[in-house]
């Protein structure tokens, strides 16, 4: 038998950025008794690296913004296969939920009249982006947690859990470990929010830090929530490339909203080239247009660059391949020509984009007032994830909730930027909200301990094999240099199906890994761990990629490079099958309501 700390709440929240935050303040306001896990520190959660603002129509700069233009700007960026009940409601709500953070103390840009100030962004109509310089999502952090620590809420910092656990077919709480001490617990809980982000850390290049190893995905697959969308990750265009210990590391989409242009080695301004159909008439066909409307000329068009991240991702990738990159396989993103604009241009930059300033100024010796950045594709957001339900946000299984990047459906087939921020703070409050009325209306759950056991037992067995076996971090190493080259930006039928046969050939590498020591302070047992979750995510997403035999927002199929109408009409979900296989199925997308399709319509 092994021995557990053991814990007891209404609801327990697994992850502590923004979605996590907001769900367990909303939890707790309602009166549950919440508990909130985080894998490494509080306040060390990826949602402080988002730099672009917070998406909601405010219509503070451009006063023709509204909710409708929000929603429709989002259907289209996601291509249609956004839940659109979700896209709604995040439209709707989104406004409120940014004045309500600051009620709490949020210290947002302001505009000349003292409302909260807000910049363009790629894919939003009008400008939309609530920000603070380029750390939006540090003043949310800060503003949430100082809000959140006066709340009755037990913070449980530095502890990855393993698995959920389950009651019959609703869930009963989870089983983790403190990750200094490597000491079991054992949570025990009515309901329980997922909130733990995305997969990143499942490609070599990423703008995502070692947190990000898909364990909420894969602990809801295991517990048999289903997950859609999955093919669809987001590479954002603008990561540095440059020195190598900084490739991946995010360049904002607020210096292309700022003015910055992308240019390559040539010189030339190849966004430019090649305007998709959807977006002609919204996009500036010269340079001197572009600058206007990144000034806030209501008349003007808005620049290439600030056209969708999917297709600014490819547009870059396209200039790398022919031969047109920059010299570490990039292109350049250049803010610096603002000077022959402004004549503070200096100062104007380094007030709007103070962090990017010091990232490039302290990690590459750049600065970006002068000399323009290297920027390549970088892994940045998965759209998929665990399936919920539009207004609730409560997966397949009952009692198990999902917020943020974890859940999907708002983002369908693309993310715009700026709408992971909005979206964590829309659906972490609903998620709380629902879990805590959800834990009201339920007994106590029965934790079965044989089942915890046997949990134990499997986690503990790279000890057993010590010295036996290779360590995980090679395995690691190659499952994300393999994931990066297969199943990456472009990808072909044959590479994914390769990408399958590896997979296999890495699970049983991973069946065999061990660690020494012990489990205090081993960070190779934690990369063990961590190592299923980032097998079982790869696998979902390569599956997921193959059965869409099409392209369209963050999946591109080379061997079909066109939209197909027909996989327009639904979602693929995928499942765990009663002998452990993967199921995977297509899921029709309900019928949009009459008045979503006229606004969709109208803003066409």
């Amino acid at each position: 038998m092994a021995e557990y700390q053991r814990h007891e709440h209404d609801v327990l929240v697994i992850g502590a950025g923004g979605a996590g935050l907001r769900a367990a303040i909303e939890s707790a306001h309602s009166g549950a008794s919440v508990g909130l896990i985080c894998k490494s520190l509080l306040g060390k959660a990826h949602t402080v690296m988002a730099e672009g603002g917070i998406a909601a129509a405010l219509a503070n700069v451009d006063d023709r913004d509204n909710w409708e233009v929000h929603f429709a700007d989002t259907m289209r960026g996601g291509q249609y296969l956004n839940n659109w009940r979700m896209a709604e409601i995040h439209a709707k709500e989104a406004p409120d939920r940014v004045k309500e953070l600051e009620a709490l103390g949020a210290v947002f840009d302001r505009t000349a009249d003292g409302r909260i100030l807000q910049r363009n962004f790629g894919g939003h109509k009008y400008p939309r982006l609530a920000h603070v310089g380029d750390r939006t999502g540090l003043e949310i952090i800060r503003t949430l947690q100082d809000h959140a620590v006066h709340q009755p809420i037990d913070v449980h910092m530095e502890c990855t859990i393993v698995s959920l656990l389950k009651d019959g077919n609703r869930i009963s709480g989870a089983l983790g470990y403190d990750r200094e001490r490597g000491r079991f617990k054992l949570f025990e809980a009515k309901a329980v929010v997922l909130a733990t982000g995305g997969i990143g850390r499942a490609f070599s290049v990423t703008s995502n830090s070692w947190e990000y190893t898909g364990d909420g995905q894969a602990l809801a697959y295991n517990a048999g929530a289903s997950l859609q969308d999955m093919e669809f990750v987001q590479f954002h265009p603008t990561g540095m490339v440059w020195p190598p210990s900084v490739r991946g590391i995010l360049v904002t989409e607020g210096v292309r909203g700022e003015g910055g242009i992308l240019v390559n080695k040539e010189g030339r301004r190849f966004m430019f080239d090649d305007i998709p159909e959807n977006y002609r008439g919204q996009t500036a066909d010269n340079e001197e247009e572009g600058w206007r409307y990144t000034q806030g000329d209501k008349n003007a068009r808005r620049p290439p660059e600030l056209l969708t991240r999917d297709h600014v991702a490819r547009a870059i990738m396209k200039e790398v391949r022919e031969g047109r990159g920059s010299p570490h396989g990039g292109v350049f993103l250049d803010i610096s020509w603002i000077s022959s604009k402004l004549s503070n241009a200096e100062e104007h930059i380094k007030k709007k984009l103070p962090s990017m300033y010091h990232q490039f100024k302290q990690l590459a010796d750049i600065d970006i007032t002068k000399e323009p950045m290297e920027v390549g594709p970088t892994t940045h957001y998965v759209m998929g994830g665990i399936r919920v339900d539009g207004d609730t946000q409560m997966s397949s299984v009952p009692g198990l909730f999902a917020a943020g990047e974890v859940g999907a459906g708002l983002h369908g087939a693309n993310r715009l930027g700026g709408n992971s921020l909005s979206d964590l703070l829309v659906f972490g409050m609903r998620a709380g909200k629902y879990a805590a009325e959800f834990a009201a209306r339920q007994s106590s759950a029965k934790v079965d301990t044989q089942q915890a056991d046997a949990i134990v037992r499997v986690a503990l067995e790279p000890f057993d094999r010590a010295g036996g076996g290779e360590g995980p971090y090679q395995v690691e190493h190659d499952l994300q240099t393999m994931m990066q080259e297969l199943v990456g930006i472009v990808r072909r039928e044959g590479e994914i199906r390769r990408a399958l046969d590896a997979l296999k050939t890495l699970k049983e590498r991973a069946r065999k890994v061990s660690v020494t020591g012990n489990r205090e302070y081993n960070p190779g047992w934690h990369t063990a761990l961590d190592l299923q979750n980032l097998l079982t995510v790869s696998e979902i997403v390569a599956r997921a990629a193959l059965e869409r035999k099409e392209s369209r927002g963050g999946h591109f199929r080379d061997d079909f490079p066109e939209k197909d109408p027909s996989y327009g009409k639904f979602n693929i979900v995928i499942r765990r099958g009663a002998n452990g296989e993967m199921q995977v199925t297509r899921e029709p997308i309900p019928e949009m309501r009459e008045d979503l399709k006229k606004i969709v319509e109208e803003n066409k």
